[in-house]
């Protein structure tokens, strides 16, 4: 029973940001359920087609394609491509971003341009291509951040474009719910990768209930989880995976 709820044999997934941090583990989680996993990055292939030789090596299967998801020729052809090679898309992880910090009233009309208007359109696009490309029974989980329950300071854009995705995510759920396609958010807490500030760790692990910072392969299981048979209950939710920080 265990077993099947954690079999993904013969799905197909699409993972963005998955040359590094919680993209990878969620990539190498997926895989590792038995699912074809296609590796999205933005420009570091390389790193992108090392994940690709893990699944490989571990008997899995995989590609890499480089581009930028708030490039609308790119997301579509990501796709084209997934269904090419495996046939069909199950499991969509949009999980590409980039965090920006400054105080908001220093911001700029550009800032709001690039770093809230450019930051969502890559979920957007991402979210609207699984959501005409999903096959039915699918899963979509879109990666938001702890921190859209925290009222951080000079995250504006940031938590701004995070709390549209988890609008999104809502809407979808309903739209897609006749197909038994189920969508969800999770946000993370505070994670080891590149992306975690080191002056921010002994903050970080006392305001954890486990008493540690989290890791990407904490978060990946849940996704993966979500991505199964044993998620197909949970539609329409925003899971924070951050070690009781919020």
């Amino acid at each position: 029973m265990k077993e099947r709820l954690m079999d993904l044999s013969g799905k197909t997934a699409i993972v963005t940001g998955a040359s590094r941090g919680i993209g990878r583990a969620t990539a190498l989680a997926l895989a590792a359920r038995g699912a074809n996993v296609v590796i999205g990055c933005r420009i570091r292939l390389d790193a992108a087609q090392e994940v690709v030789r893990l699944i490989e090596d571990d008997g899995g299967r995989a590609f890499a394609r480089a581009g930028d998801v708030g490039d609308e020729n790119h997301v579509v052809a990501l796709f084209d491509e997934a269904i090419d090679h495996f046939g069909g898309v199950d499991i969509v992880v949009a999980n590409a971003g980039r965090q920006y910090v400054a105080p908001f009233a220093g911001l700029t009309l550009q800032n709001f341009d690039e770093h809230l208007v450019g930051e969502l359109r890559g979920y957007f696009l991402t979210l609207r291509e699984a959501a005409r490309r999903v096959q039915d029974h699918g899963r979509i989980i879109a990666v938001s951040t702890v921190n859209t329950r925290m009222l951080l300071p000079e995250m504006g854009m940031y938590l701004g474009s995070k709390g549209a995705v988890e609008q999104f995510v809502r809407v979808l759920s309903r739209e897609l719910g006749p197909r038994q396609i189920t969508v969800n958010a999770v946000s993370p807490g505070a994670t080891d990768t590149d992306a975690f500030q080191p002056e921010m760790l002994d903050l970080a692990v006392s305001l954890s209930a486990l008493g540690r910072l989290g890791q990407p392969e904490d978060v990946a299981e849940l996704i993966a989880f979500l991505a199964g048979p044993g998620g197909r209950w949970v539609t329409n939710q925003n899971i924070l995976a951050g070690g009781g920080l919020a």
